[in-house]
């Protein structure tokens, strides 16, 4: 196989396209789009449906079906009644740092807002997972992501009452809840397993969150434990799979 001198590291090899060269009309639309977008820029008003579809000789129906995937990459946004050059995407490092802190490295200003806070008896599902035994109080907290007050995500967190006695009272819900238990309790993380999936937002999440029912989202569960190797907190996050990305720094421990 031949490759381009030009294949960028990390695009799809010869551009996706199959060694049979029949490729379908609406991934050559697709292309043509792509290419465009990179001349208009981010904020870049793209044109009108009818427009495209008079521009590269196929129905509109075709230009639909590669801008639905260019919606779904993040590479486009909807904004009013037209489509604009989407920003580059979130990188989120897969690491103890705060969502906060992965914000802010980026020069965005990182929010959220409290959809609830409530207490309730532990069960058995959620007892091991945060340290605590059945019946034993517990706070869900859960709240909407924000990147420059655009929502992004949303964040369910489970912890114990006993842990965090005053979340309810001395906790600001738009601030880091990492800060807030690292500098007012004292309290430092140590590590924590993470599991990432593909999901589809429920109609409440994708309500809350501001997308489509269909928009792929990135699910990420997290059980911390603090530097003495306890169970801390149970965090289940949903992020936008079109804003946002994630990175991890690989070492060999051997």
């Amino acid at each position: 196989m031949d490759y381009p001198n030009d294949q960028a590291p990390g695009a799809p090899v010869r551009s996706g396209i199959p060694e049979h060269g029949r490729i379908p009309k609406y991934y050559a639309v697709k292309a043509h789009i792509s290419l465009l977008i990179e001349e208009l820029g981010e904020g870049g008003l793209l044109p009108t449906e009818r427009e495209l579809a008079v521009r590269y000789e196929v129905s509109r129906e075709t230009v639909r079906q590669a801008l639905r995937e260019l919606l779904l990459e993040g590479r486009l946004r909807r904004q009013g009644r037209g489509t604009v050059v989407a920003g580059a995407k979130l990188e989120q490092p897969l690491s103890l740092a705060s969502y906060t802190e992965g914000v802010r490295r980026q020069g965005r200003t990182p929010g959220r807002t409290l959809i609830s806070l409530d207490r309730f008896p532990c069960n058995d599902a959620l007892a091991a997972d945060i340290g605590v035994v059945r019946g034993e109080p517990v706070w869900h907290m859960e709240r909407v992501l924000l990147a420059d007050d655009e929502r992004v995500g949303l964040e369910s967190t489970y912890v114990s009452v006993a842990r965090v006695p005053g979340l309810d009272a001395d906790f600001d819900p738009d601030s880091s809840f990492y800060a807030y238990l690292r500098e007012r309790l004292g309290i430092s993380f140590g590590d924590a397993d993470e599991r990432i999936e593909t999901v589809l937002a429920t109609p409440r999440e994708a309500l809350l969150i501001g997308t489509p029912p269909a928009l792929p989202m990135l699910l990420i569960h997290r059980l911390s434990r603090d530097t003495a190797g306890r169970p801390l907190e149970r965090v289940r996050t949903l992020y936008r799979g079109d804003r946002f990305s994630f990175t991890a720094h690989l070492g060999n421990r051997g």
